[in-house]
């Protein structure tokens, strides 16, 4: 069992920041991939950022020299630092931990709400 839940959210003007949390407690394993993902207002859900276990992150085009993440692998924590922020920022954002090893498994938590007063 694996749960999988976001911290931090809350509104900011635009070129605001913001730094939203997501830990993953439970039976996790190294090898587990976290994501952010989020959900706009008349899109579907779109990849934010990927961090794998060694660290390494890929991110969005749209959100490039904007936002870093961190990850504390050992506390299964991973964190989103959005600077710059834009109201076409706005949105749900959703922590994902995805496993290909020792079985697939995908986890989603409830999301934490971002708001950019435009």
């Amino acid at each position: 069992q694996v749960r999988v839940m976001e911290s931090g959210g809350g509104s900011v003007q635009p070129s605001g920041s913001l730094r939203i949390s997501c830990v993953a407690s439970g039976n996790t394993y190294q090898s587990d991939v976290m994501a952010w993902y989020r959900e706009t207002p008349g899109k579907q859900r779109e990849l934010v950022a990927t961090v794998n276990h060694f660290g390494t992150t890929v991110f969005a085009e749209f959100v490039k020299g904007r936002f870093t993440t961190s990850k504390a692998t050992a506390k299964n924590e991973m964190h989103l630092q959005m600077n710059a922020l834009e109201p076409g920022d706005t949105g749900l954002y959703l922590c994902n931990l995805r496993r290909t090893y020792p079985a697939a498994g995908d986890y989603w938590g409830q999301g934490t709400q971002v708001t950019v007063i435009g």
